[in-house]
């Protein structure tokens, strides 16, 4: 049997989720197995009428025998379709339910929840990224524990991060820019150390949320720090590589993350990291290697980052045991693996 994997077009797209299911589906096809991707037409999660009928047309194409996941991200628009989800035995894959996404209002994240509930309860297997995203669904959507299953994002072997050599700290931000990754609790919290020496460079799409990413740029001036921060758009391969490669210290002030690939790809790379805790990233780093602060508390994150930025011995203490934690990371070749394992439950 065929596996289709239902995602929101374009496939392409730059973001952990996207990376993720684009090194499932490589991954599976090394393994062997036939994977289509569908792309999935409309607004998402937020489903309009086209991603309605996109999701209603791409589930009536596929073969009677097909195994079909559908990404979290494009499942909203398939609530029409629950009970057919249900008898063809569909798996969702979810990164982060779409309901918690920050920046969206509390009537649209309402309106997402009951959907997501409503799904939930008809998917015969949900994958999720990360141990916590696990716990959260059936506390807070009512999925059946049962029937839910963890394969958290690969790393591949990456070369230790250099550093920038000073003088100052480079410090490296990947991320979209959207309310949720809290860029501009890190623009606050560094606009009060204009006293240290120190850059940063953000790198995520600024097309998502354009209002948002306007607004990061603006805040920058506002704070009088734009001369030290780079915005860099959304980079990949070796341009973001070698960032990682020159970069000094990692930050992300993030609200909510379903795992926290960028963070396990710090770690690998050995880089210190400074970090909210919002989501499951808290539990990927490792003892030693981050400053770890509330969401959104721009004082506590201030405070954790001047020592990083001022010592670097402790940055060089704090590099040890990110580079060892992220050795010890699950690498991408046996994580599709363990995916085909927990599609195979669904369709046993």
């Amino acid at each position: 049997m065929s596996l289709h994997l239902l995602v929101p077009g374009p496939f392409d797209a730059i973001s952990g989720g996207y990376i993720y299911d684009r090194r499932m589906v490589e991954g599976l096809r090394a393994l062997g197995e036939s994977v289509e991707v569908v792309e999935l037409p409309g607004s998402h999660p937020a489903p309009d009428e086209a991603s309605t009928e996109g999701a209603r047309a791409a589930l009536r194409a596929l073969p009677a025998d097909a195994r079909i996941v559908i990404d979290g991200l494009g499942l909203p628009a398939f609530l029409p379709l629950t009970q057919e989800l249900a008898e063809r035995r569909a798996v969702a894959l979810i990164h982060h339910p779409t309901a918690l996404e920050h920046g969206a209002s509390e009537a649209a994240r309402t309106v997402l929840k009951a959907r997501e509930r409503a799904l939930f309860g008809a998917m015969a297997r949900i994958v999720c990224t990360s141990p916590l995203t696990a716990r959260r669904l059936p506390e807070e959507f009512g999925a059946n524990p049962d029937r839910i299953g963890v394969v958290e994002p690969g790393t591949d072997e990456a070369t230790r991060a250099a550093g920038s050599g000073g003088p100052g700290c480079a410090i490296l931000s990947v991320g979209t820019l959207v309310p949720r990754k809290g860029h501009d609790v890190l623009l606050r919290a560094l606009a009060r150390l204009t006293d240290l020496e120190w850059s940063l460079t953000i790198v995520g799409d600024s097309r998502r949320d354009i209002v948002h990413a306007d607004g990061l740029k603006a805040l920058a001036e506002e704070l009088g720090i734009a001369n030290r921060v780079t915005f860099a758009g959304e980079l990949t391969g070796t341009a973001l590589e070698a960032l990682y490669h020159r970069a000094d210290l990692f930050a992300l002030a993030t609200r909510w993350e379903g795992y926290g690939m960028v963070a396990a790809e710090a770690m690998a790379r050995g880089l210190p990291l400074a970090i909210t805790a919002g989501g499951a990233i808290a539990e990927v780093v490792v003892p030693g290697s981050a400053i770890v602060s509330p969401v959104d508390d721009v004082v506590s994150l201030s405070k954790g980052m001047r020592r990083a930025i001022f010592d670097a011995d402790l940055r060089a203490e704090m590099a040890e045991a990110a580079w060892s934690g992220g050795q010890a990371l699950p690498r991408w070749p046996d994580r599709a693996t363990a995916f085909r394992a927990e599609i195979e439950k669904a369709y046993a």
